[in-house]
């Protein structure tokens, strides 16, 4: 079964989030737990969570059908050991509203070295930062997003990917998350069911698809290889609509969490069913 959805708001509280997601016609989807631009929040009051759980409820939406992300400001991969501490903080109190909703995975991007430290000291710090907050937390998985490796990014490469997942101790609760246009952007071609062949085949090798808890369906604004992060609308940017027929018709795409995170999303209930209309 495919899970598709998108990234929806929150505005008015996370309870609002699957009822926004009932309404595009998604059985799956992504939301931020508390502003993404700000390091503090006010804690999930009881109302909202319980709001929250029986709206999923009503709608279908199990904790698996569910990816939320986490803050942009966080790095956990920072190589000032106050400003680490601070996004370790974040990325902590990040995965304990996960836990208090009932969320079974927490999306993040891995961080930057920000030309200051290797990328193999910055893989490493991530994968510590990780072993700190899963000792800390029970039953939410931390899911490695890949990146376009914009700036000092790192996650860019599945190497990356692979080096932070062999450091973390608990790898039953560590996993990834594929975004087709941080795919491209970083130089993995998608555009023909061959190349997408091909680079399944390379993250299998590399990574594996055990470690695969969701995917970030989005077309790119900018060329192969660019590596930089512009999303475009399905079908309207550098990628084409290939790349998503072919993970609506690969089984290794089924019950996962598959989020949009394009431009418009007054079209996203159209994008939905155009996914929908790739399957076999």
């Amino acid at each position: 079964m495919k899970l598709i959805g998108a990234h929806v708001s929150t505005s008015g509280g996370v309870e609002n989030a699957p009822l926004n997601a009932a309404e595009i016609g998604a059985n799956a989807f992504a939301l931020f737990t508390k502003n993404q631009r700000q390091w503090s929040a006010k804690p999930l009051t009881t109302e909202s969570i319980d709001f929250f759980k029986q709206n999923c409820t009503d709608h279908g939406f199990e904790p698996e059908h569910i990816l939320p992300h986490d803050s942009y400001l966080i790095n956990l991969g920072h190589p000032e050991a106050e400003k680490l501490e601070k996004s370790r903080d974040a990325f902590l109190d990040e995965m304990q509203r996960c836990e208090q909703l009932g969320l079974d995975r927490l999306n993040f991007h891995p961080g930057s070295h920000l030309k200051q430290v290797s990328e193999s000291d910055c893989l490493a710090t991530i994968a510590e930062s990780l072993n700190i907050a899963l000792d800390q937390t029970k039953g939410v998985t931390a899911v490695i997003e890949n990146t376009a490796g914009q700036g000092s990014n790192l996650g860019y490469r599945f190497e990356h990917l692979a080096e932070i997942i062999d450091q973390v101790e608990d790898k039953s609760r560590v996993g990834v998350c594929l975004d087709t246009c941080h795919t491209f952007a970083a130089g993995y071609d998608l555009r023909t069911a061959e190349w997408c062949d091909a680079v399944f085949e390379e993250f299998e090798n590399t990574v594996g698809f055990e470690y695969l808890r969701g995917m970030h369906l989005n077309d790119s604004k900018k060329e192969l290889g660019s590596r930089v992060d512009r999303h475009h609308s399905l079908g309207k940017g550098e990628l084409g609509l290939e790349v998503f027929r072919y993970i609506m018709d690969d089984a290794r795409f089924n019950d996962l969490p598959m989020i949009l995170e394009t431009i418009d999303d007054a079209i996203w209930d159209k994008e939905i069913k155009l996914l929908r209309s790739f399957e076999n």
